[in-house]
């Protein structure tokens, strides 16, 4: 597991698998403009989606406190894929946040994240403590905004990915945590999750995925440009030159996609075995 400082409020833990971020926020307190806006454990902390091996979980309440962050008063997931649904298993006793189409995902596949945990942890002969518990999900309006101690998160609307999601802004430290999207290290995939789910209208958003995931990249473009940093949900932390770059060489592929089918160039840099894999599965979700 690595850790990263991107502002005095954040930090980016970023896992040994599927290089999968997990971003620390802590909210600044009344005196952010003030001589005592540094001031350690100021504010209060949300986790924001998770890492994956049960050893990177079970040191994050650690990590907090030699960071001198609170413990967490509330934990975000950017969508209802199960590798950024974790950090129950790290803060058992905190709220989980979730846009209001994650939610609604989540209660029409009940058991669906846990069971793909299940397997994913099976293939790999790891062994947890506790097993997922969700518990009960506080449905967040999605555009709309989060309250973080005396200040708030931006919540933005990203689907296409899959048929759920919200990317968070976090103005002050002027960062992006983007979910699965802008993504150096892997292609655009279109609604992968909703279908392993067994949701009755996966067909339908697949279908449809190329569009929305288009109106996301636009969605989240000014956010872009404004950004110091961009967080994807697995692979790099990159600037906002380095995210706009990605995002056209997205845009790109999915308008090829759409056009040609399984002829469509893979981004530059993303056309290893297991991207020509994930390609292939774009090209059935469309047909």
């Amino acid at each position: 597991m690595r850790a990263i400082s991107l502002h005095r409020d954040l930090i980016v833990v970023t896992s040994r698998l599927l290089q999968t971020n997990c971003t620390i926020i802590r909210g600044p307190s009344a005196e952010l403009t003030g001589p005592q806006a540094a001031a350690p454990g100021a504010g209060e902390t949300f986790v924001v989606d998770s890492p994956i091996l049960p050893d990177e979980l079970a040191l994050l309440p650690s990590l907090l406190e030699q960071a001198r962050f609170p413990e967490p008063s509330g934990l975000l997931a950017t969508h209802a894929d199960w590798d950024h649904l974790l950090g129950r298993l790290a803060f058992p006793e905190a709220a989980l946040g979730c846009a209001e189409s994650t939610a609604a995902r989540l209660q029409a596949a009940p058991g669906a994240a846990q069971r793909e945990l299940r397997d994913f942890d099976e293939q790999l002969y790891l062994e947890r403590e506790h097993p997922l518990r969700l518990g009960s999900l506080q449905a967040l309006a999605v555009p709309g905004r989060c309250g973080i101690g005396e200040v708030e998160l931006e919540l933005h609307r990203a689907d296409g990915h899959t048929r759920d999601g919200m990317a968070v802004w976090i103005p002050w430290a002027r960062v992006l945590v983007a979910g699965d999207y802008l993504s150096s290290v892997e292609i655009p995939t279109l609604a992968a999750a909703d279908a392993k789910a067994g949701m009755a209208e996966a067909d339908t958003v697949q279908a449809d995925g190329i569009e929305a995931y288009l109106a996301t990249l636009e969605r989240l473009r000014p956010l872009i440009v404004d950004a110091e940093h961009v967080v994807p949900g697995h692979g790099p932390v990159l600037d906002s030159a380095g995210a706009l770059s990605v995002l056209e060489e997205d845009a790109l592929y999915l308008q090829a996609l759409r056009e040609l089918g399984a002829a469509a160039a893979l981004p530059a840099g993303r056309r290893g075995r297991e991207q020509r894999r994930l390609h292939a599965e774009n090209v059935a979700a469309v047909r």
